[in-house]
């Protein structure tokens, strides 16, 4: 039997952080990712309002915040008794984090690294290596406030344990590599809040810890790609020359928009 003759121009596919990111997704078979508002938000009795995403936005880590949004997705789909941890190599990490587009394994390996830590600076997850000297990275979900305590699956059951819902059509359409980090930033706050919410410029500083020019720049991103509707509405202002006040109000469009409230994420056995 004669021998197949090797192709030798044949060259192995090339695999990108979409790929990975699409394949991750695929094995946890959730149709949204839960994120508590706290991430966003803290409760109303508390002081600050912001969360932990203000960091993001003020630091300027774009890459971090999407990095984070991925451990989520990630990790969250593990079981309770893994303790809600991922082992991947770091060569995966930096994968699904785009660290290798612009440099080789080794450059790659230690940005998803310097990433990995500034997300357990920030309290959202802690990250270990596997034994000594191994490329093994596992990272363990933390609480999303930032608090550094256990992450547990939200149920809605409190204030503090109410969740939004990031589709996986975030990442499977690639809006995770086309927004920027004041979309990014909106889109989190839009799913976190009722349909048709208004997001007065001067209000989001002492609501979310981000200034007005993120907020209008992110609205209108989101708005120039069709992933909200705004609507004009007015209010009483009797001592105001016109006597009226304008204001815009936001939804989120088709697939963006979050599911009815108090709908359970979906569990791994139900999938």
């Amino acid at each position: 039997m004669k021998t197949p003759r090797r192709n030798e121009h044949e060259q192995p596919p090339v695999v990108t952080g979409h790929d990975a990111r699409v394949k991750l997704l695929e094995r946890n078979k959730r149709p949204a990712v839960p994120l508590r508002h706290t991430f966003v938000q803290r409760p109303s009795e508390e002081t600050p309002r912001h969360g932990p995403l203000c960091e993001f936005v003020r630091n300027g880590d774009l890459r971090g915040l999407r990095a984070y949004l991925v451990v989520v997705a990630a990790s969250g789909g593990e079981r309770a008794e893994d303790g809600w941890t991922t082992e991947l190599d770091s060569m995966v990490w930096a994968r699904l984090f785009d660290t290798d587009q612009h440099t080789g394994p080794r450059g790659a390996r230690a940005a998803a690294q310097r990433i990995l830590d500034r997300l357990q600076d920030r309290g959202l997850i802690h990250r270990a290596r596997s034994a000594r000297g191994s490329r093994q990275i596992a990272v363990t979900l933390l609480r999303e406030d930032g608090s550094g305590k256990p992450y547990d699956r939200p149920d809605g059951g409190d204030t503090a344990d109410r969740f939004l819902r990031l589709p996986v059509v975030f990442w499977n359409e690639r809006f995770d590599a086309r927004l920027s980090l004041p979309a990014m930033t909106m889109l989190l706050v839009l799913l976190k809040e009722r349909r048709w919410s208004a997001f007065p410029p001067d209000k989001m500083p002492d609501w979310y810890g981000i200034s007005a020019d993120t907020t209008q720049r992110g609205l209108k991103e989101l708005n120039e790609l069709g992933l909200v509707e705004r609507r004009t509405r007015y209010k009483e202002a009797p001592l105001t020359p016109t006597g009226t006040t304008m204001l815009h109000q936001y939804a989120l469009l088709g697939e963006m928009r979050p599911p009815k409230p108090g709908k359970r994420p979906i569990r791994q056995r139900d999938a």
